[in-house]
Order: C-alpha cells, then sequence, then structure tokens
C-alpha cells in the first residue's frame, strides 16, 4: 500500500504501447526492461515477480523490504532480486528506476539472495537504451543482442554492503525496534540482557545465527544505512551523524568510507 496517491509513467516513449501490451512477466521476450519515475515517499506495496529482476536506481533511492532483510539502493547502483521474492519498494527523493526482468533460465550464476550491486557506465548506458526496446523483439535482432550482451555484463557486478539481515527471534525483534525508532540508541548489549532477562552469550549467539553479524556490527550497519537514507533526502552531514549518535561528523564520514569504501562526499556522484 502506498503512503499517498501517485500514479506510475513510463519516461521512454519509444514502443510504450508495445510494451504495456503484455505484463512484464508475460512478455514474449526473454528480457524486457521497464523505466517508470516515482515520487518522494512513494511505497510499492508487497509483491513479487516471476521473473528476476534487476532495479536501477537512475537517480533517487529506494529501499527494498523482503523477510531476509531491507537492501538500500542508492543511485546508480542496482538490486538484484531473484524471481518470486517478496519485497516492498519505498522511494526516498523521486526515484528512476530502469528494471530489467529477466525470464529464469536465460541466466545462471546469479545471487540466489537479493544483493545490491555497483553498476559500471557500460551497463548503465545499455540499460538506458534496453528501457526504449520492444518487449516482443527477436531473438536473432540487434535488441536482442544488446539483450544478451547485458546479461554478459550482469555477471561481473561487484556485490555492495547495503543489506540489514531481518531478526526472527522475538528478543532480537525487540532490539531492533527499538533501534529502528531510535539509531541512536546506545543501550549496551550488557543491558540489552538484563532487560531481555537473558545472559550477554544469548543475544550473541542469536545474532551470529540470525544476522551472521555481532550485536555491535548489526547496530552499526542500521545507523550507517539509516544515515545514507538521510543523505539522499538532502540533511547535512552534521545533522545526519548527530541524529545517528556519533560523536562529531568526522567520526560518521570515518565509519562510512571504512564500510562503503568512500566518504559521504564522493559517494552520491
Amino acid at each position: 500500500m502506498r503512503n499517498m496517491p501517485t500514479t506510475r509513467r513510463e519516461k521512454d516513449s519509444v514502443s510504450a504501447t508495445a510494451r504495456h501490451a503484455w505484463s512484464v512477466d508475460d512478455a514474449p521476450a526473454d528480457v524486457v526492461c521497464k523505466a517508470t519515475d516515482d515520487p518522494s515517499e512513494t511505497a510499492i506495496a508487497p509483491h513479487r515477480h516471476a521473473r528476476h529482476q534487476l532495479v536501477y536506481a537512475l537517480y533517487g533511492l529506494m529501499v527494498v523490504r523482503s523477510g531476509q532483510g531491507h537492501w538500500v539502493v542508492p543511485s546508480t547502483r542496482a538490486l538484484w532480486m531473484p524471481a518470486g521474492t517478496v519485497h516492498s519498494v519505498r522511494c526516498v527523493g523521486t526515484l528512476g528506476m530502469r528494471s530489467l526482468y529477466i525470464r529464469p533460465g536465460v541466466i545462471a550464476g546469479m545471487p540466489a539472495q537479493p544483493s545490491v550491486m555497483a553498476v559500471e557506465p557500460l551497463l548503465e548506458a545499455l540499460i538506458r537504451s534496453a528501457a526504449s526496446v520492444p518487449w516482443d523483439y527477436p531473438a536473432d535482432s540487434r535488441d536482442g543482442r544488446l539483450m544478451r550482451l547485458i546479461l554478459d555484463e550482469l555477471h561481473a557486478l561487484p556485490a555492495l554492503p547495503l543489506h540489514l539481515p531481518q531478526a526472527h527471534d522475538p528478543r532480537l525483534l525487540r532490539i531492533a525496534a527499538a533501534l529502528d525508532a531510535d539509531p541512536a540508541d546506545a543501550t549496551t548489549l550488557h543491558a540489552w540482557a538484563a532487560r531481555l532477562g537473558v545472559d550477554v552469550k544469548t543475544i550473541q549467539r542469536l545474532c551470529r545465527r540470525e544476522l551472521q553479524m555481532s550485536f555491535g556490527q548489526w547496530r552499526q550497519q542500521l545507523r550507517l544505512l539509516r544515515g545514507l537514507e538521510r543523505l539522499a533526502a538532502g540533511d547535512r552531514i552534521i545533522d545526519v551523524a548527530i541524529e545517528l549518535g556519533y560523536d562529531s561528523p568526522s567520526a560518521f564520514t570515518a565509519m562510512f568510507k571504512r564500510q562503503f569504501g568512500q566518504p559521504p562526499s564522493q559517494f552520491f556522484r
């Protein structure tokens, strides 16, 4: 369901009528591309596709959730979404999406779980071109060769650490709810153990088993991903750092660069 009424429109007019003659799952071609714009704070209700999906953020930022966690996808990055995965989308800023829908069986070796990926300029240019390709192109045509080149390029995409795993144990869910409401919450692991009536090792074991990371790493990842959202919305680094509980903007910037490989000033270029 959506937070506000909104409509979606095709950005590219070429062959728009032909593309809309089918749903993306029923299109004749093995690989099709759809271009859409969504206003800021658009919420796309949980859904799934029979095809694999590569969602490229041309501009804006999207937060994608599934039962496995959530992924933050900034501009010029993409999310690989395996076929059949139920997911929802929330837009931060006006979001320009270029979505590839790939029939299972025509590509192998891709991640079995959703994954945020870096996109090189060549693939970005190919995706932009694919957005104007009709969905009934012959496989041996120039359009068919374009789509096959895209499939080749997908195998070279490096994964990015922009995922926060989903907790399932009720005790971890209580912690997750508190951190989601206030990412700056500095409650220690020992204090959480006392509050939940368990020992510290129990929480540590749950984090490793369900999240594949320590309690400290989990909280840090949540803060940094929230920071990405705020920066994409136009907030100043100093305000984001304070909101997330960092001692200074430089402390936030240092942790951001350590995790994502770039300081915030370069990340959205």
